[in-house]
Protein backbone atom coordinates (compact mmCIF):
# COMPACT_ATOMS: atom_id res chain seq x y z
CA UNK A 1 0.00 0.00 0.00
CA UNK A 2 2.86 2.11 -0.36
CA UNK A 3 2.51 3.07 -3.94
CA UNK A 4 0.48 6.37 -4.75
CA UNK A 5 -1.04 4.40 -7.26
CA UNK A 6 -3.21 2.63 -4.33
CA UNK A 7 -4.43 5.52 -2.42
CA UNK A 8 -7.91 6.40 -2.71
CA UNK A 9 -7.52 9.90 -2.63
CA UNK A 10 -5.73 11.94 -5.80
CA UNK A 11 -4.52 14.34 -3.09
CA UNK A 12 -2.18 11.93 -1.64
CA UNK A 13 -2.07 9.93 -4.50
CA UNK A 14 -1.99 11.66 -8.06
CA UNK A 15 -1.32 15.19 -6.94
CA UNK A 16 0.78 14.45 -3.76
CA UNK A 17 3.96 16.73 -5.26
CA UNK A 18 1.85 19.66 -5.03
CA UNK A 19 0.17 19.12 -1.63
CA UNK A 20 2.57 17.09 0.62
CA UNK A 21 3.40 20.37 2.29
CA UNK A 22 -0.05 19.96 4.12
CA UNK A 23 0.66 16.88 5.33
CA UNK A 24 3.02 18.52 8.50
CA UNK A 25 -0.74 20.07 9.49
CA UNK A 26 -3.93 17.49 8.58
CA UNK A 27 -2.62 14.66 8.27
CA UNK A 28 -3.87 11.93 10.91
CA UNK A 29 -0.07 11.94 12.28
CA UNK A 30 0.02 15.82 12.44
CA UNK A 31 -3.26 15.76 14.77
CA UNK A 32 -1.93 13.13 16.87
CA UNK A 33 1.73 15.01 17.37
CA UNK A 34 -0.40 18.54 18.08
CA UNK A 35 -2.54 16.96 20.86
CA UNK A 36 0.32 15.35 22.61
CA UNK A 37 2.11 18.84 22.76
CA UNK A 38 -1.19 20.22 24.33
CA UNK A 39 -1.66 17.65 27.01
CA UNK A 40 2.05 18.01 27.95
CA UNK A 41 1.77 21.74 27.49
CA UNK A 42 -1.27 21.86 30.08
CA UNK A 43 0.97 19.42 32.44
CA UNK A 44 4.13 22.63 32.51
CA UNK A 45 1.12 25.03 32.69
CA UNK A 46 -0.17 23.55 35.80
CA UNK A 47 3.17 23.55 37.36
CA UNK A 48 3.87 27.26 36.66
CA UNK A 49 0.70 28.14 38.40
CA UNK A 50 1.72 26.30 41.02
CA UNK A 51 -1.50 23.96 41.17
CA UNK A 52 1.20 20.53 41.30
CA UNK A 53 4.58 20.51 42.17
CA UNK A 54 7.63 22.60 40.57
CA UNK A 55 9.40 20.91 37.20
CA UNK A 56 13.27 20.29 36.88
CA UNK A 57 14.71 21.78 34.49
CA UNK A 58 15.64 17.76 33.31
CA UNK A 59 11.62 17.16 33.79
CA UNK A 60 10.51 20.00 31.62
CA UNK A 61 14.01 19.18 29.04
CA UNK A 62 11.44 15.44 28.74
CA UNK A 63 8.51 17.03 28.11
CA UNK A 64 9.76 19.55 25.27
CA UNK A 65 11.51 16.27 24.05
CA UNK A 66 8.52 14.22 23.87
CA UNK A 67 6.77 16.24 21.72
CA UNK A 68 9.53 17.94 19.72
CA UNK A 69 10.18 14.72 18.89
CA UNK A 70 6.88 12.79 18.32
CA UNK A 71 7.67 10.31 15.66
CA UNK A 72 5.40 7.57 13.17
CA UNK A 73 6.14 4.67 16.40
CA UNK A 74 4.75 6.83 18.74
CA UNK A 75 1.56 7.51 16.48
CA UNK A 76 1.65 3.92 15.88
CA UNK A 77 1.36 3.26 19.71
CA UNK A 78 -1.24 6.09 19.88
CA UNK A 79 -3.50 3.72 17.51
CA UNK A 80 -2.51 0.50 19.16
CA UNK A 81 -4.19 1.97 22.22
CA UNK A 82 -7.36 3.89 20.62
CA UNK A 83 -8.20 0.27 19.52
CA UNK A 84 -8.74 -0.87 22.81
CA UNK A 85 -10.30 2.53 24.03
CA UNK A 86 -12.24 3.19 20.54
CA UNK A 87 -10.74 7.01 21.97
CA UNK A 88 -8.53 8.98 20.56
CA UNK A 89 -7.92 11.33 23.21
CA UNK A 90 -7.90 8.91 25.50
CA UNK A 91 -5.57 6.69 23.63
CA UNK A 92 -2.90 9.88 23.74
CA UNK A 93 -3.51 10.16 27.71
CA UNK A 94 -2.85 6.37 28.35
CA UNK A 95 0.30 6.71 25.83
CA UNK A 96 1.44 9.46 27.91
CA UNK A 97 1.37 7.73 31.09
CA UNK A 98 3.32 4.91 29.96
CA UNK A 99 5.53 6.85 28.52
CA UNK A 100 6.20 8.94 32.24
CA UNK A 101 5.28 6.11 34.33
CA UNK A 102 8.91 5.44 34.83
CA UNK A 103 10.54 9.03 35.39
CA UNK A 104 10.38 11.24 38.38
CA UNK A 105 7.26 12.40 36.25
CA UNK A 106 5.41 9.50 37.75
CA UNK A 107 4.21 11.37 40.71
CA UNK A 108 2.50 13.53 38.13
CA UNK A 109 0.40 11.42 36.18
CA UNK A 110 -3.08 12.14 37.33
CA UNK A 111 -2.57 15.46 36.35
CA UNK A 112 -2.37 14.12 32.81
CA UNK A 113 -5.90 15.59 30.85
CA UNK A 114 -6.98 17.00 34.47
CA UNK A 115 -10.11 18.35 34.29
CA UNK A 116 -10.46 18.52 30.43
CA UNK A 117 -13.11 17.06 27.90
CA UNK A 118 -11.66 16.11 24.53
CA UNK A 119 -12.49 18.93 22.89
CA UNK A 120 -10.29 21.42 24.71
CA UNK A 121 -7.67 19.61 23.29
CA UNK A 122 -8.98 18.87 19.79
CA UNK A 123 -10.21 22.85 19.07
CA UNK A 124 -6.89 23.43 20.44
CA UNK A 125 -4.80 21.94 17.71
CA UNK A 126 -7.11 22.08 14.72
CA UNK A 127 -6.73 26.02 15.54
CA UNK A 128 -3.18 25.52 15.25
CA UNK A 129 -3.26 24.16 12.33
CA UNK A 130 -5.70 25.83 10.62
CA UNK A 131 -3.23 29.18 11.35
CA UNK A 132 0.16 27.27 10.68
CA UNK A 133 -0.97 25.62 6.90
CA UNK A 134 -2.72 29.50 6.20
CA UNK A 135 0.54 31.09 7.39
CA UNK A 136 3.37 28.32 5.69
CA UNK A 137 1.64 26.58 2.99
CA UNK A 138 -1.34 28.73 2.01
CA UNK A 139 -0.78 31.97 1.89
CA UNK A 140 3.02 31.77 0.38
CA UNK A 141 1.02 29.69 -2.68
CA UNK A 142 -1.73 32.58 -2.76
CA UNK A 143 1.09 35.32 -3.15
CA UNK A 144 2.65 33.57 -5.81
CA UNK A 145 -0.46 33.86 -7.70
CA UNK A 146 -0.84 37.18 -7.09
CA UNK A 147 2.51 38.30 -8.18
CA UNK A 148 1.55 36.58 -11.32
CA UNK A 149 -1.53 38.11 -12.17
CA UNK A 150 0.11 41.28 -11.49
CA UNK A 151 2.94 40.97 -13.89
CA UNK A 152 0.06 40.22 -16.49
CA UNK A 153 -1.31 43.17 -15.48
CA UNK A 154 1.96 45.33 -15.68
CA UNK A 155 2.87 43.56 -19.26
CA UNK A 156 -0.67 44.43 -20.85
CA UNK A 157 -2.19 47.38 -19.12
CA UNK A 158 -2.23 49.20 -22.38
CA UNK A 159 -2.86 47.05 -24.58
CA UNK A 160 -6.77 47.97 -26.22
CA UNK A 161 -9.03 44.75 -26.49
CA UNK A 162 -12.99 44.46 -27.22
CA UNK A 163 -15.01 43.87 -23.87
CA UNK A 164 -18.09 41.94 -24.04
CA UNK A 165 -21.26 42.58 -22.14
CA UNK A 166 -23.91 39.66 -22.51
CA UNK A 167 -21.77 38.06 -24.39
CA UNK A 168 -21.76 40.76 -27.03
CA UNK A 169 -19.24 43.49 -27.94
CA UNK A 170 -19.35 46.37 -26.03
CA UNK A 171 -16.82 49.37 -25.24
CA UNK A 172 -13.38 48.74 -25.17
CA UNK A 173 -11.22 47.83 -22.28
CA UNK A 174 -7.69 46.80 -22.02
CA UNK A 175 -6.39 43.20 -21.55
CA UNK A 176 -4.55 44.39 -18.30
CA UNK A 177 -7.50 46.11 -16.87
CA UNK A 178 -9.53 43.20 -16.90
CA UNK A 179 -6.78 40.89 -15.13
CA UNK A 180 -6.18 44.32 -12.67
CA UNK A 181 -9.97 43.93 -11.69
CA UNK A 182 -9.18 40.09 -10.21
CA UNK A 183 -6.49 41.24 -9.14
CA UNK A 184 -7.50 44.05 -6.77
CA UNK A 185 -10.74 41.08 -5.65
CA UNK A 186 -8.13 38.56 -4.50
CA UNK A 187 -5.94 41.25 -2.69
CA UNK A 188 -9.30 42.16 -0.43
CA UNK A 189 -9.70 38.55 0.24
CA UNK A 190 -6.25 38.18 1.11
CA UNK A 191 -6.19 40.88 3.28
CA UNK A 192 -9.15 39.20 4.94
CA UNK A 193 -7.50 35.47 5.01
CA UNK A 194 -4.04 36.75 5.92
CA UNK A 195 -5.32 38.78 8.90
CA UNK A 196 -7.70 36.13 10.34
CA UNK A 197 -7.56 35.57 14.52
CA UNK A 198 -7.72 31.93 15.03
CA UNK A 199 -10.38 31.34 18.31
CA UNK A 200 -9.66 28.24 20.74
CA UNK A 201 -11.71 26.82 24.06
CA UNK A 202 -10.63 26.03 27.15
CA UNK A 203 -13.80 25.48 29.41
CA UNK A 204 -14.78 21.95 29.81
CA UNK A 205 -17.28 19.51 29.30
CA UNK A 206 -20.12 21.68 28.97
CA UNK A 207 -18.26 25.35 29.25
CA UNK A 208 -18.35 25.51 32.36
CA UNK A 209 -15.08 24.46 33.71
CA UNK A 210 -16.91 22.28 36.52
CA UNK A 211 -14.54 19.76 36.92
CA UNK A 212 -11.92 21.96 37.60
CA UNK A 213 -13.68 24.80 39.48
CA UNK A 214 -14.99 21.75 42.33
CA UNK A 215 -11.30 20.72 42.53
CA UNK A 216 -9.68 23.87 42.66
CA UNK A 217 -11.98 26.77 43.39
CA UNK A 218 -9.75 29.19 44.47
CA UNK A 219 -8.08 29.23 40.85
CA UNK A 220 -9.07 31.65 38.06
CA UNK A 221 -10.02 29.48 35.53
CA UNK A 222 -10.94 32.32 33.20
CA UNK A 223 -7.73 33.78 33.34
CA UNK A 224 -5.96 30.20 32.95
CA UNK A 225 -7.95 29.12 29.96
CA UNK A 226 -7.10 32.46 28.22
CA UNK A 227 -3.50 32.53 28.94
CA UNK A 228 -2.91 28.99 28.07
CA UNK A 229 -4.36 29.67 24.70
CA UNK A 230 -3.36 33.29 23.89
CA UNK A 231 0.10 31.67 24.32
CA UNK A 232 -0.28 29.19 21.11
CA UNK A 233 -0.88 33.12 19.52
CA UNK A 234 -4.80 32.19 18.73
CA UNK A 235 -7.63 34.32 21.12
CA UNK A 236 -9.84 32.61 23.89
CA UNK A 237 -13.18 31.77 23.66
CA UNK A 238 -14.86 32.08 27.45
CA UNK A 239 -18.71 31.38 26.35
CA UNK A 240 -18.76 28.14 24.71
CA UNK A 241 -20.71 24.51 24.77
CA UNK A 242 -18.74 21.50 25.04
CA UNK A 243 -17.64 22.76 21.62
CA UNK A 244 -16.31 26.10 20.46
CA UNK A 245 -18.68 27.56 18.34
CA UNK A 246 -17.25 27.31 15.18
CA UNK A 247 -18.24 30.69 13.45
CA UNK A 248 -14.88 32.11 14.20
CA UNK A 249 -13.84 29.52 12.20
CA UNK A 250 -16.77 29.43 9.47
CA UNK A 251 -15.41 33.40 8.93
CA UNK A 252 -12.18 32.05 7.50
CA UNK A 253 -13.66 29.29 5.63
CA UNK A 254 -15.75 31.71 3.85
CA UNK A 255 -12.98 34.28 3.34
CA UNK A 256 -11.86 31.42 1.24
CA UNK A 257 -14.68 30.28 -0.59
CA UNK A 258 -14.98 33.96 -1.71
CA UNK A 259 -11.35 34.23 -2.74
CA UNK A 260 -11.84 30.46 -4.91
CA UNK A 261 -14.51 31.96 -6.21
CA UNK A 262 -13.40 34.91 -7.62
CA UNK A 263 -10.63 32.84 -8.96
CA UNK A 264 -13.44 30.31 -10.55
CA UNK A 265 -14.71 33.37 -12.51
CA UNK A 266 -10.97 34.17 -13.55
CA UNK A 267 -10.51 30.66 -14.73
CA UNK A 268 -13.36 30.66 -17.05
CA UNK A 269 -13.11 34.07 -17.82
CA UNK A 270 -8.97 33.23 -19.09
CA UNK A 271 -10.49 29.45 -20.43
CA UNK A 272 -12.37 31.83 -22.81
CA UNK A 273 -9.89 33.80 -24.14
CA UNK A 274 -7.84 30.99 -24.93
CA UNK A 275 -10.87 29.76 -26.35
CA UNK A 276 -11.35 33.37 -28.61
CA UNK A 277 -7.65 32.96 -29.26
CA UNK A 278 -7.09 36.35 -27.52
CA UNK A 279 -4.34 34.13 -25.07
CA UNK A 280 -1.58 31.83 -26.61
CA UNK A 281 -0.72 29.17 -24.82
CA UNK A 282 3.28 27.68 -24.92
CA UNK A 283 3.82 24.43 -26.72
CA UNK A 284 5.66 22.13 -24.30
CA UNK A 285 7.57 19.56 -25.94
CA UNK A 286 6.40 16.15 -25.04
CA UNK A 287 3.33 17.29 -24.12
CA UNK A 288 -0.20 15.84 -25.80
CA UNK A 289 -3.19 17.82 -25.95
CA UNK A 290 -5.85 14.90 -27.56
CA UNK A 291 -5.25 11.16 -27.72
CA UNK A 292 -6.88 11.75 -31.38
CA UNK A 293 -5.95 14.92 -32.30
CA UNK A 294 -2.84 15.82 -32.89
CA UNK A 295 -3.20 19.69 -32.85
CA UNK A 296 -4.89 20.27 -29.48
CA UNK A 297 -3.17 22.21 -26.90
CA UNK A 298 -6.02 22.52 -23.89
CA UNK A 299 -6.09 24.51 -21.08
CA UNK A 300 -5.98 22.00 -18.81
CA UNK A 301 -4.36 24.27 -16.19
CA UNK A 302 -7.28 26.63 -16.02
CA UNK A 303 -9.98 23.86 -16.34
CA UNK A 304 -8.49 21.68 -13.68
CA UNK A 305 -7.71 24.68 -10.98
CA UNK A 306 -11.91 24.83 -11.64
CA UNK A 307 -12.66 21.45 -10.55
CA UNK A 308 -10.41 21.84 -7.81
CA UNK A 309 -12.07 25.29 -6.50
CA UNK A 310 -15.54 24.03 -7.19
CA UNK A 311 -14.58 20.94 -4.85
CA UNK A 312 -13.02 22.95 -2.53
CA UNK A 313 -16.09 25.39 -1.67
CA UNK A 314 -18.28 22.31 -1.84
CA UNK A 315 -16.40 21.30 1.61
CA UNK A 316 -16.24 24.88 2.57
CA UNK A 317 -19.88 25.37 1.91
CA UNK A 318 -20.67 22.50 3.91
CA UNK A 319 -18.52 23.38 6.69
CA UNK A 320 -20.22 26.81 7.16
CA UNK A 321 -23.77 24.58 6.95
CA UNK A 322 -22.57 22.14 9.38
CA UNK A 323 -20.44 23.59 11.95
CA UNK A 324 -22.42 26.16 12.37
CA UNK A 325 -25.12 23.67 14.28
CA UNK A 326 -24.96 21.29 16.76
CA UNK A 327 -27.87 19.93 19.15
CA UNK A 328 -27.33 21.20 22.50
CA UNK A 329 -24.68 21.22 24.33
CA UNK A 330 -22.71 18.67 21.59
CA UNK A 331 -23.45 15.96 19.10
CA UNK A 332 -20.53 14.51 17.76
CA UNK A 333 -21.29 14.60 13.82
CA UNK A 334 -19.10 17.63 13.60
CA UNK A 335 -15.93 15.65 14.04
CA UNK A 336 -15.49 13.54 11.32
CA UNK A 337 -16.55 16.66 9.15
CA UNK A 338 -13.21 18.61 11.17
CA UNK A 339 -11.22 15.69 9.72
CA UNK A 340 -11.52 16.78 6.21
CA UNK A 341 -10.25 20.06 6.98
CA UNK A 342 -7.21 19.22 4.96
CA UNK A 343 -9.17 18.02 1.84
CA UNK A 344 -10.41 21.44 1.46
CA UNK A 345 -7.35 22.77 1.82
CA UNK A 346 -5.36 20.71 -0.54
CA UNK A 347 -7.68 21.08 -3.52
CA UNK A 348 -7.50 24.81 -2.97
CA UNK A 349 -3.80 24.65 -3.16
CA UNK A 350 -3.91 22.33 -5.69
CA UNK A 351 -5.85 24.88 -8.05
CA UNK A 352 -4.00 27.86 -6.77
CA UNK A 353 -0.80 25.83 -7.90
CA UNK A 354 -2.28 25.00 -11.76
CA UNK A 355 -3.07 28.95 -12.02
CA UNK A 356 0.09 29.74 -11.34
CA UNK A 357 1.53 26.63 -13.82
CA UNK A 358 -1.45 28.05 -16.35
CA UNK A 359 0.12 31.66 -15.98
CA UNK A 360 3.61 30.99 -17.27
CA UNK A 361 1.85 29.81 -20.24
CA UNK A 362 -0.43 32.12 -21.44
CA UNK A 363 1.09 35.22 -24.22
CA UNK A 364 -1.37 37.70 -25.31
CA UNK A 365 -2.09 37.18 -29.24
CA UNK A 366 -1.63 41.12 -29.18
CA UNK A 367 -2.52 40.88 -32.96
CA UNK A 368 -5.99 38.97 -32.78
CA UNK A 369 -7.02 41.13 -30.00
CA UNK A 370 -6.00 43.94 -31.87
CA UNK A 371 -7.88 42.84 -35.57
CA UNK A 372 -11.02 41.83 -33.53
CA UNK A 373 -11.30 45.29 -31.91
CA UNK A 374 -11.17 46.87 -34.81
CA UNK A 375 -13.44 45.33 -36.74
CA UNK A 376 -16.29 46.83 -34.50
CA UNK A 377 -16.99 50.35 -34.88
CA UNK A 378 -19.79 50.15 -33.19
CA UNK A 379 -18.59 49.90 -30.24
CA UNK A 380 -17.50 53.70 -29.95
CA UNK A 381 -21.17 54.75 -30.15
CA UNK A 382 -21.12 55.01 -26.75
CA UNK A 383 -18.82 57.61 -26.47
CA UNK A 384 -19.70 59.38 -29.73
CA UNK A 385 -23.56 59.71 -28.67
CA UNK A 386 -22.82 60.92 -25.13
CA UNK A 387 -20.37 63.99 -26.93
CA UNK A 388 -23.23 64.56 -28.84
CA UNK A 389 -25.28 64.89 -25.74
CA UNK A 390 -22.86 67.07 -24.41
CA UNK A 391 -22.97 69.63 -27.63
CA UNK A 392 -27.13 69.38 -26.82
CA UNK A 393 -28.43 67.10 -29.24
CA UNK A 394 -31.54 65.26 -27.12
CA UNK A 395 -31.58 62.72 -30.12
CA UNK A 396 -28.10 61.44 -29.35
CA UNK A 397 -28.67 58.38 -28.40
CA UNK A 398 -31.56 57.63 -30.65
CA UNK A 399 -29.29 58.77 -33.66
CA UNK A 400 -26.88 56.28 -33.05
CA UNK A 401 -29.12 53.46 -31.90
CA UNK A 402 -30.49 53.65 -35.60
CA UNK A 403 -27.31 53.30 -37.29
CA UNK A 404 -25.98 50.59 -35.37
CA UNK A 405 -27.81 48.93 -32.73
CA UNK A 406 -27.71 45.26 -34.23
CA UNK A 407 -25.13 45.96 -36.65
CA UNK A 408 -21.78 45.65 -37.38
CA UNK A 409 -19.86 49.27 -38.08
CA UNK A 410 -16.49 49.40 -40.05
CA UNK A 411 -14.70 52.45 -39.59
CA UNK A 412 -16.05 53.31 -43.40
CA UNK A 413 -19.45 53.48 -41.64
CA UNK A 414 -18.31 55.26 -38.46
CA UNK A 415 -16.64 57.75 -41.12
CA UNK A 416 -19.57 58.10 -43.59
CA UNK A 417 -22.08 58.83 -40.86
CA UNK A 418 -19.91 61.23 -39.24
CA UNK A 419 -19.51 63.03 -42.74
CA UNK A 420 -23.44 63.34 -42.37
CA UNK A 421 -23.69 64.98 -39.44
CA UNK A 422 -24.27 68.56 -38.74
CA UNK A 423 -22.18 69.99 -36.00
CA UNK A 424 -19.98 72.32 -35.13
CA UNK A 425 -16.43 71.89 -35.54
CA UNK A 426 -15.59 71.03 -31.95
CA UNK A 427 -17.54 68.37 -31.68
CA UNK A 428 -16.40 66.79 -34.76
CA UNK A 429 -13.19 66.87 -33.76
CA UNK A 430 -14.38 64.96 -31.14
CA UNK A 431 -16.31 62.46 -33.32
CA UNK A 432 -13.21 62.15 -35.60
CA UNK A 433 -10.77 61.23 -32.50
CA UNK A 434 -12.33 58.27 -31.82
CA UNK A 435 -11.72 55.14 -32.65
CA UNK A 436 -11.97 51.65 -30.95
CA UNK A 437 -8.09 51.41 -30.00
CA UNK A 438 -8.16 54.99 -28.35
CA UNK A 439 -11.85 54.57 -26.59
CA UNK A 440 -10.77 52.85 -23.31
CA UNK A 441 -11.45 55.88 -21.16
CA UNK A 442 -9.03 55.53 -17.88
CA UNK A 443 -8.28 51.68 -18.34
CA UNK A 444 -4.42 52.25 -18.13
CA UNK A 445 -5.21 54.51 -14.76
CA UNK A 446 -7.02 52.03 -13.30
CA UNK A 447 -4.11 49.66 -13.98
CA UNK A 448 -2.06 51.89 -12.65
CA UNK A 449 -3.89 52.28 -9.57
CA UNK A 450 -3.87 48.47 -8.99
CA UNK A 451 -0.47 48.04 -9.12
CA UNK A 452 -0.29 50.43 -6.87
CA UNK A 453 -1.66 48.58 -3.87
CA UNK A 454 0.77 45.68 -4.88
Amino acid sequence: MDSPLLFLSPLDGRYADTTTPLRDHFSEFAFLRDRVRIELDLLAGFSKMGLIRPLSKTESSLLESLSQNFNLADAEAIRAFERQTRHDVKAIEYFLREKLQATSLSDLLSWLHFGLTSEDVNNIAQAISLRDSRDVVLIPALNDLLNHILEFVQKHRALPMLARTHGQPAVPTTLGREFAVYFARLKKSHAEIAGHKFEAKLTGAVGNFNALQSALPQTDWFAFSENFIQNYGLEANLVTTQILPYDNWIRYFDSLRMLNSILIDFSQDIWRYISDDYLKQAVVEGEVGSSTMPQKVNPIDFENAEGNLGIANALLMHYAQKLSVSRLQRDLSDSTVRRTFGVAMGHTLLAWANLVRGMKRITANEEKIRAELNLHWEVISEGAQTILRAAGRSDAYETLKQQTRGRVLTESDYKSWLESLDVNDETRKKLQSLSPENYAGLAVQVCDRVIGLA
